[in-house]
């Protein structure tokens, strides 16, 4: 299917790709589809999470474990029967950036990641306590990986 993007124009994706928002995403309720698509070839560090019916709604994703290898979000039954697994290990997980000039001033939200069920393609938005919403991206992995 033919979707328009934010940053990269008109482009084919493979409908199997798509992920499901049954409840939205937190300020974007009635956005249900979404894509992810990477920045750059053969890179899965950071993602375009583009809607699939709005193209000038796109968000900054990012792996959180590949900058904070610490990173351990635990969802709670509800969640994860929403998610249909038994265990947050389970599901693939993305934070969303805000990127900043100059992008050392970047802030990750480590508190409301995105999180994918990637066999059935249903994802949702949760909420971790433990973690902060705006960590700034030059603070993550000082310190021997501290997290915000």
């Amino acid at each position: 299917m033919k979707i328009e993007t934010k940053y990269f124009g008109t482009i084919q994706v493979d409908e199997q790709t798509l992920l499901f928002f049954p409840n939205g995403i937190f300020g974007f309720e009635q956005e249900k589809k979404f894509v992810l698509l990477p920045f750059a070839k053969e890179e899965d560090f950071l993602l375009c999470l583009q809607s699939v019916e709005t193209p000038s709604l796109a968000f900054t994703a990012l792996n959180p474990f590949m900058l904070l290898p610490t990173y351990q979000p635990k969802l709670a039954k509800s969640e994860l029967l929403q998610m249909q697994v038994e265990k947050s290990e389970d599901l693939c997980y993305y934070t969303l950036c805000r990127v900043n000039k100059p992008v050392w001033k970047s802030t990750v939200n480590l508190r409301c990641p995105i999180v994918l069920n990637d066999r059935t393609r249903q994802a949702c938005q949760v909420i971790l306590d433990e973690y902060d919403m705006r960590c700034p991206l030059d603070s993550i992995g000082r310190q021997g990986g501290a997290q915000c």
